[in-house]
């Protein structure tokens, strides 16, 4: 029986991918195997000796300790693309938002009719305050060309406007996914001298964290829409802020309110609902729960955050899963003891994913837990599991 720990609430249709006849799921289990979470903060969280893996139903991981993770052997997972519709159709109506002041509009038109005035004879003559910009002919720049920026970049092509997208690190299937009508930006000046609008769709990394400051603001053409669905610290707020009372930046909507931002002029603050659909919330639970659910029972990885994607099909009676370091000879290693036991290998497969590296090893017999002890034992072995089919 795997033991699952909820540290949020996790939608129904993701507990019921989980057998309830092999997975005990909870909040209140101990020494869990597994644990599903949404945003709740596990910076300081005491890992249990047999926490193997970790699911975020939701593709941002900012509130897991992803190196502490990898260093204890245990496997992060998100869900990308699983909550993409959700925020790509937040992402159209920030657009509007950036535009047209309908946000203000809607403000003043409340005001007026709890001033006691007459709305019908004060909107033609107040409305001209709040006109903005159609979308229609303008240019956007989509910064990060994953799940979410593919969907946006290509909406928005159907919205008559010519879309610039950036992403260094284009895979390809949001390279086929993407339309052929969003031109490729070989990099961020281009983006930044030649858009509109700007959209951020790229997660916060000591790379991106305050890539929109002062510097990058300069390099943009006057009266900017920029756009932030993604990470709040990819802005930073205090140049924001300057840039917003200059005018150089027309118009800010974030997903990711604080005191500081919401004093800004011509600011949008959303309430974090870029995923907050129930059908989105749906889908990241039953993605993250059958990752899960393929990690414990069958050593497979896929949308792991800190190791690598690896899914080999079963081709014997036993699984060993060994997460180690990427360094030269383990691999070697692991064979040398396999053989000196007499283990037959089925199959095996080995993939890195920067500083560490997983391998799976299919085997025509079970393995004494002596045998696993020696693997354990090798230099830059950080997790062994055994399974058995």
């Amino acid at each position: 029986m795997f033991r699952i720990k909820t540290l949020n609430k996790i939608s129904p249709a993701g507990i019921s991918v989980l057998d309830q006849t092999r997975f005990s799921i909870s909040s209140d289990v101990e020494n869990e195997d597994g644990i599903l979470v949404r945003s709740a903060d596990m910076h300081e969280y005491v890992f249990p000796e047999a926490l193997r893996a970790i699911a975020r139903a939701g593709a941002g991981t900012n509130n897991i300790p992803i190196d502490r993770c990898s260093e204890n052997g245990i496997v992060v997972f998100n869900t990308p693309g699983a909550n993409a519709n959700a925020v790509k159709e937040l992402a159209v109506c920030a657009l509007l938002l950036a535009s047209r002041n309908v946000v203000g509009g809607v403000q003043w038109v409340r005001e007026q009719a709890g001033g006691g005035a007459d709305v019908e004879a004060v909107v033609e003559k107040g409305k001209s305050q709040f006109v903005g910009p159609e979308l229609s002919g303008k240019m956007l720049g989509v910064i990060g060309l994953g799940a979410i920026g593919v969907q946006v970049a290509n909406i928005a092509t159907k919205l008559g406007m010519t879309v610039f997208g950036y992403d260094p690190f284009l895979s390809v299937d949001a390279a086929l996914s993407l339309s052929r009508l969003v031109h490729r930006a070989m990099d961020l000046e281009t983006i930044y001298k030649n858009c509109d609008y700007i959209t951020l769709h790229v997660p916060q990394t000591a790379e991106t964290k305050g890539m929109i400051n002062t510097d990058s603001i300069n390099m943009m053409k006057g009266h900017v829409r920029i756009i932030n669905l993604a990470r709040g610290g990819l802005v930073n707020d205090d140049d924001m802020l300057l840039a917003l009372d200059s005018g150089r930046v027309a118009a800010y909507v974030t997903d990711f309110p604080n005191n500081k931002i919401i004093q800004g002029k011509n600011v949008v603050t959303i309430p974090h609902l870029g995923a907050s659909t129930p059908e989105s919330e749906e889908n990241c639970a039953v993605m993250a729960a059958q990752q899960l659910r393929d990690y414990l029972e069958n050593g497979n990885i896929k949308n792991s955050v800190n190791l690598p994607t690896l899914v080999q099909e079963w081709s014997g009676i036993s699984r060993l899963c060994v997460i180690h370091r990427n360094v030269p000879g383990t691999i070697a290693s692991i064979t040398g003891v396999l053989s000196k036991d007499g283990v037959n290998v089925e199959n095996m497969t080995n993939k890195s994913k920067k500083d560490y590296a997983y391998t799976v090893v299919d085997m025509g017999s079970r393995i004494s837990e002596s045998v696993v002890n020696e693997i354990r034992a090798i230099d830059g072995v950080l997790r062994v599991r055994v399974l058995n089919h």
